[in-house]
């Protein structure tokens, strides 16, 4: 059975909204607006990796469904995504690119995690 986070509406929307910028950056020629198709993905990344964190840590290490993840660990979660993606990777990648507003979209993410995925 699909655990219940899974089946929270903001996180389907998210999980489709990734697929869908996805699938028109590696093989179709959907015409997203230039901010959906830049951001989207940015702002859909932590709520997507929490929500699979919050379920793993739920079932198999607190092993109680009350379980929250603590507001610390969400911004160092963001802390070290922003880190890894906008400063880490562009040198060793060429075709990664460093965007500051990224780090906001990920700052987004967290808190629409925190605000309504994060749930007891």
């Amino acid at each position: 059975m699909l655990a219940r986070e899974f089946r929270h509406p903001l996180f389907l929307a998210f999980a489709a909204l990734y697929a869908l910028v996805g699938y028109s950056r590696q093989w179709g020629p959907l015409p997203l607006p230039s901010a959906l198709n830049a951001y989207l993905a940015d702002v859909a990344c932590l709520p997507l990796q929490l929500t699979l964190a919050l379920v793993l840590l739920r079932r198999w290490y607190f092993r109680r469904p009350g379980f929250v993840l603590p507001a610390s660990w969400i911004i160092s979660s963001w802390l070290v995504t922003a880190v890894w993606f906008e400063l880490l990777l562009p040198p060793l990648k060429a075709t990664a690119t460093a965007d500051p507003l990224d780090v906001l979209a990920y700052a987004l993410g967290g808190l629409i995690f925190g605000r309504w995925l994060n749930r007891p």
